[in-house]
Order: structure tokens, then C-alpha cells, then sequence
């Protein structure tokens, strides 16, 4: 904010509000958007507008995870084993996913910082293996928010998102 110009913050947010409603996170009374729809999206400039490279960033962002939604593949992983796999060893199954799971790194130079990802998935195992006294619920899995990188290693952010949607299933069958 001040006295440069930047993009108008009313049309950012107003375009930020429909895609997260489309990735389901805000409003669901929102026109859904596309990854094309926000790459073709025009801010006009207004004194004291948001920074213009800082929203590009994000918006690249939002394509990724707009595409990657369009082509996600169904959530592996969110029925509870049937006939000889006992409910343990499934459990079991999905810590060890888990601790396997391999993120491609951000785009240009963005993405979410390592360190805080993998301290959350190190406590998701845990909860999962039942050897922690602090579990985290799929609620705490679905509200998760971490600290985004510039210009150095991150995890790319609709990779973290997809894969912990689909923990947070595993999760809610816990109990």
C-alpha cells in the first residue's frame, strides 16, 4: 500500500474469493473459475494497489492448483479395508504413504517451506500409528496453512493440498 500504484485490490480479492471457492475452500455460492479464466485476468492499476509481482506469484499458484484439480484422480485411500486387512495394518499402510509421499518442487520459485510440511506430516504419522498423545484430527489436516517460499526450495503448494485432502479422509476414519 502508499503511494505507488499496483493491481486494484477489490478485483485481486473478488477473483482470489472465486477461486478458492472453486477449489472448495471459500464461499460455494461463487462463479467457479479456470485455470484459463484467472490467466487471462486483467487488475486495473489503483494508487496504493497490491504489489503486481506478488500477485502474479499467487496466481500462478492458483492455475497449478486449478489444474492439478481438473485432473486429480479419485482420492486413493479413503475406504476402510475390507476381509483380511485389519484396521491396524491399514493404518499402518497409510503412515508408511506418508512417509513416502515425494513433492515436486514450486513453481518459479515458490511453494510451501519444507521444514513446516514435514514437521506436520512426521505429526500425521504418528496419529496414524496411534504413538502420539497430541493427535492431529482431519479437521486440524483440511485447516492447515504454511509459510510460502521465494526464490529458494519449496514444496509445490496443489501437490501438499491434493495429498493432505486426501489424509485428512483417512483421518476422519481414524476416529
Amino acid at each position: 500500500m502508499g503511494m505507488r500504484s499496483g493491481y486494484d485490490p477489490a478485483e485481486v480479492d473478488a477473483l482470489i474469493g472465486r477461486i478458492e471457492s472453486t477449489l472448495g475452500r471459500g464461499a460455494r455460492d461463487l462463479e467457479p473459475v479456470t485455470a484459463d479464466d484467472v490467466r487471462r485476468a486483467t487488475f486495473r492499476a489503483k494508487r496504493g494497489g497490491y504489489h503486481e509481482t506478488a500477485v502474479d506469484f499467487a496466481l500462478e499458484a492458483f492455475v497449478v492448483a486449478l489444474e492439478t484439480k481438473a485432473t486429480a484422480p479419485m482420492r486413493l485411500a479413503m475406504a476402510e479395508p475390507t476381509g483380511d486387512m485389519l484396521r491396524e495394518e491399514w493404518f499402518e499402510t497409510q503412515a508408511a504413504r506418508v512417509e513416502r509421499v515425494a513433492f515436486r518442487p514450486g513453481r518459479m520459485g515458490t511453494g510451501y517451506n519444507e521444514d513446516e510440511v514435514d514437521a506436520f506430516l512426521d505429526r500425521i504419522v504418528a496419529t496414524l500409528r496411534g504413538t502420539t498423545d497430541y493427535p492431529v484430527t482431519a479437521k486440524e489436516v483440511r485447516e492447515a496453512r504454511f509459510s510460502t517460499v521465494l526464490l529458494r526450495s519449496g514444496y509445490l503448494i496443489a501437490d501438499v493440498d491434493a495429498f493432505l485432502a486426501g489424509i485428512a479422509d483417512v483421518l476422519d476414519q481414524r476416529g
